[in-house]
C-alpha cells in the first residue's frame, strides 16, 4: 500500500508492512496445501452460471416475472381505462395523467410520441421481456432440474413472453415492435410488422403449450402465487395459455388474420378454462388474477382506500343497460359508486362524481383473464364463423346471469354490426376497466364513438387512435439527441 503527502490515508509503518507480509506468506502456504484456490463470486452480479446450479435462484426470477407482468397489466389497465373513455385520472400533482392522455399535441389529434403516454405498454413490456430471455437461460443451463421440470419452467416463461407482447401489438399500428431480445442488450433487434408480431405471439403460445404438455406429471421447479389457484401445475397452467392464446387469436383475426385466425381463436378456447354453465357470478368471475398487497408489495391500483384520483367517466351511467324493473344493470351496481371528489382540473378534464368500487381494498386481487371474459369471447368467435345462434346464446347468458338483463332482441336475422354493438356492449360492462374497451373498439374501427368531451378551446379533447413507438426508441435507432421532426419512427 502506497500513498502520498496530499492523501487522507496515514502512511503505512513498517510494523504494519511486517504484518501483511507475513499474513500474505501464509496465505501463499494455505494455498499451496490445497489443490484448489479460493473461488469467490460477487453476489450482487449474478451470472446464468451462477444461477443454474441454485434451485432459488430460479423460484426468485419466476417471482420477479410475475411481480413485473403484474406492473405490465395494471399500467395497460391504466392506459387503456383513459383512452376508452372508462375512466380519468386526476392526480394534482401529475397533470400528464389527464393534458398528455386527452389533449396531446395540441389541435393535432395525436399522442406526443415523446410524451408521457407513449412509454406506457412498451418500456415496461420490454423489461420483463429481457428477464424473460434470462430466465430462460438459466433453465436451460440448469444442472439441478430434471427435463420435465425444464419443459414445466419453459411453458411458463413463454406464456409470459407472448403476454407481453400483446401489450405492444395490441397498442400499435402496422409498424409493430420487436420480437427478438438479443444476447447483447446494446444490439438492437429489427422492428416486425404487427402481422408478424401477432404471428409470433401465437406461435409463442403454442411452444409454450407443447413444453407444458410434455412436462407431463411434473410440478413447475418455484411456486406460482396464490391468484394462480386452479392453475399452478403445469396441467392446469395450459388453460391459462389457451385463454390468453384464445385472447390474442381474436385480436389477430381482425387485425387482418380472418378466418384462419377466428378457426384457431376456437381451438384455443376450447382448451381453455371456459364454463359456458356458468349461472353464478362466481362462476363468471373463476381465472387468474394478479395479487397485491400492502407496502412492501404494491397495492392494487384502483383499490378504494389508497386511490382518491381514479374516477368513471360520467357515460358509463349514462349508457348502462337496465332491467326489466327500470333498475341499472347489476354490474353497474356493483362496480360503480359516487364520489365526493367531483372537480376535475380545470381546462383539461370534465367533472365527474363517479368512482370504482370493485375494488375495495389494497390488497383486492385484478383478473387477467376471467370466464365472463371468455363466454362474450365465444361469442364472437361464434359470430365471425356464421353461428349467430351459439353467439346470442353466449350474449344472452352474460345479459341475465351477469346483469340481470332481459335476453337480447337480437334474432339470428339481426346483423352482424348489430351483434358486434351487442357484444361490445356487454363487454363494456362484463370486463369495466380491465384493459378491453379501447382495444375492442379500436378493432374494430369503433373508436368514433367514444365520447369526446372538449370539443372547442386550446385544450380540445381527441380519441388516441394508437400508442406511438417511444421516440426514445426511435432517437436511439437513429443515432440522434434531439426531437424528431416527425410523429415518431
Amino acid at each position: 500500500m502506497t500513498t502520498n503527502n496530499n492523501s487522507g490515508v496515514s502512511r503505512m509503518t513498517s510494523k504494519t508492512a511486517r504484518k501483511l507480509g507475513a499474513l500474505s506468506l501464509a496465505s501463499l502456504s494455505l494455498a499451496a496445501c490445497s489443490k484448489d484456490t479460493l473461488n469467490i463470486t460477487n453476489p450482487n452480479a449474478v451470472t446464468v452460471e451462477n444461477a443454474a446450479s441454485d434451485p432459488q435462484t430460479l423460484a426468485l426470477q419466476a417471482a420477479g416475472l410475475m411481480r413485473q407482468n403484474r406492473g405490465s397489466l395494471n399500467t395497460f389497465q391504466q392506459n387503456t381505462g383513459i383512452f376508452g373513455r372508462e375512466s380519468y385520472s386526476y392526480t394534482p400533482a401529475e397533470g400528464r395523467n389527464t393534458s398528455h392522455f386527452l389533449i396531446g399535441f395540441p389541435g393535432q389529434n395525436r399522442l406526443d410520441p415523446g410524451g408521457f403516454a407513449a412509454g406506457g405498454s412498451w418500456n415496461a413490456p420490454y423489461a420483463n421481456l429481457r428477464d424473460i430471455f434470462n430466465f430462460k437461460k438459466t433453465v436451460e443451463a440448469s444442472i439441478a432440474f430434471t427435463d420435465a421440470q425444464k419443459k414445466a419452467a419453459l411453458g411458463f416463461a413463454k406464456t409470459l413472453e407472448a403476454f407481453e407482447l400483446l401489450f405492444v401489438v395490441a397498442t400499435r399500428d402496422s409498424l409493430g415492435g420487436i420480437v427478438q431480445i438479443n444476447e447483447d442488450p446494446q444490439e438492437l433487434a429489427p422492428f416486425v410488422s404487427r402481422d408478424s408480431m401477432y404471428k409470433y405471439i401465437l406461435n409463442t403460445f403454442d411452444a409454450a403449450q407443447a413444453d407444458l404438455v410434455a412436462a407431463g406429471t411434473a410440478t413447475f421447479p418455484f411456486t406460482l402465487h396464490a391468484g394462480y389457484a386452479g392453475f399452478n401445475t403445469p396441467a392446469t397452467y395450459i388453460r391459462f395459455n389457451r385463454a390468453l392464446a384464445a385472447r390474442a387469436a381474436a385480436y389477430y383475426a381482425t387485425a387482418g388474420g380472418g378466418t384462419a385466425a377466428w378457426e384457431r381463436a376456437r381451438t384455443a378456447l376450447d382448451a381453455s378454462f371456459i364454463n359456458t354453465a356458468a349461472n353464478t357470478t362466481a362462476a363468471l368471475n373463476a381465472g387468474v388474477y394478479n395479487v397485491h398487497g400492502a407496502a412492501p408489495d404494491v397495492p392494487n391500483p384502483f383499490n378504494m382506500v389508497t386511490n382518491t384520483t381514479t374516477f368513471a367517466h360520467m357515460s358509463i351511467r349514462a349508457d348502462a343497460p337496465l332491467k326489466a324493473d327500470g333498475t341499472f344493470d347489476n354490474r353497474y351496481l356493483a362496480k360503480i359508486g359516487t364520489r365526493a371528489e367531483s372537480n376535475a382540473p380545470q381546462g383539461l378534464g370534465i367533472p365527474s362524481s363517479l368512482g370504482f368500487n370493485m375494488y375495495p381494498a389494497v390488497a383486492t386481487q385484478t383478473p387477467i383473464v376471467r370466464n365472463e371474459e371468455l363466454i362474450l369471447l365465444r361469442a364472437e368467435i361464434l359470430l365471425a364463423l356464421g353461428d349467430k345462434a351459439g353467439s346470442l346464446a353466449m350474449i344472452n347468458l352474460i345479459r341475465t346471469v351477469s346483469g340481470g338483463l332481459a335476453p337480447s332482441t337480437l334474432t339470428t336475422a339481426s346483423s352482424d354490426a348489430d351483434f358486434i354493438t351487442e357484444i361490445l356492449l356487454q363487454k363494456r360492462y362484463s370486463l369495466l376497466l380491465e384493459g378491453h374497451r379501447w382495444v375492442d373498439m379500436r378493432r374494430y374501427g369503433r373508436l368514433n364513438q367514444l365520447p369526446i368531451d372538449i370539443t372547442t378551446g386550446v385544450n380540445t379533447h381527441f380519441v388516441a387512435r394508437v400508442q406511438p413507438i417511444p421516440q426514445a426508441e426511435c432517437l436511439q435507432r437513429a443515432g440522434l439527441t434531439g426531437a424528431l421532426a416527425g410523429p415518431g419512427c
